[in-house]
This record gives structure tokens, sequence and C-alpha cells, in this order.
């Protein structure tokens, strides 16, 4: 009896040569975002909802005998599926890539609180450093008072 091979099941099969495209993911990435992007706004929105009704009203003015997509409208239902396959996986890609830019942008973040961090707490320590040399120190408060207090004893010796 010829011996069975174990197969991994959470690795795919290595079948046949694999398709190696040269694909700059970078700009893919930028293009998917603009995309995304454009998916979201109000003006994609009105272009489409105007698409449907011109297709719809087209449709249904050229009656059965002409219309190029008779009433289920099963084309432009192909091609909103077709739209949503596409457009589902461009806008994950371009949610990821916002999601690296965010990740180094927080990492940017915690670095620099970090360096505030150290910057104030060296700052405090210079500062009780000057208090404590500070306290060995004559004010110039200090040198008033003393120097009043001397006059005030030198007149009070005269005066006597």
């Amino acid at each position: 009896m010829a011996e069975r091979r174990m197969t991994r099941l959470d690795q795919p099969k290595g079948v046949g040569p694999r398709l190696n495209l040269p694909v700059n993911e970078d700009m893919f990435g930028r293009y998917s975002e603009r995309i995304a992007r454009f998916f979201g706004t109000a003006r994609y929105l009105i272009l489409q909802t105007a698409l449907v009704i011109v297709w719809i009203g087209l449709n249904v003015y050229l009656g059965s005998k002409h219309a190029f997509d008779k009433y289920p409208f099963i084309l432009l239902n192909l091609a909103f599926s077709t739209q949503a396959a596409y457009a589902a996986p461009l806008i994950l890609l371009a949610q990821g890539r916002q999601a690296d830019r965010d990740r180094v942008s927080l990492e940017e973040d915690r670095a620099q609180n970090a360096r505030a961090v150290a910057d104030a707490e060296y700052l405090a320590r210079e500062i009780a450093a000057i208090r404590i040399a500070l306290g060995d120190v004559a004010t110039r408060d200090f040198v008033r008072s003393e120097l009043a207090k001397l006059t005030e004893s030198s007149t009070s010796d005269d005066n006597a």
C-alpha cells in the first residue's frame, strides 16, 4: 500500500506556476484611495442616481421591443454588482493604507510626547537644582532688609 502524504489544510497547494505581474503597489494604493474617496462623495451619488433614472427612463421610453435592458433591468443590476465587486476591495485597500498612515502618525506622536515628558522632567530637575542653589545665596530682598537693620541700628546707636 502506497504511503499517503499528510497535507496541511491551513496552507494552499502549490499548484502550477503563479502569475507574477509587476505591480506598483504604491501607485495602485493611491489610485484605490482616489476611487474610494470618490465613492463617498455627493457627486458620485448624484451621478449614479442620474444614470439610473436615465437608464430606466430610456428603456421604458423605448418600449419592450427596442429596449436594450427590459423591465427587470438585469443589465443594470449586473453593472451594479460588478461595480460593488470592485469597489469593496478598493475601499478596503484604501482603509488599510489609511490605518498604516494612522499607525505611523500615532508612533510619531508617542515619540514626541515621550520627548516632551523627558524635557519637562529635565526642566523640573534644573529648577529644583536652582532653588537649592538659591537657598544658599543672598537675595536682593534679604540684602535690603539686612542693610535696613544695620542702618537702623547705627542710627539708634548714634542717637543714644
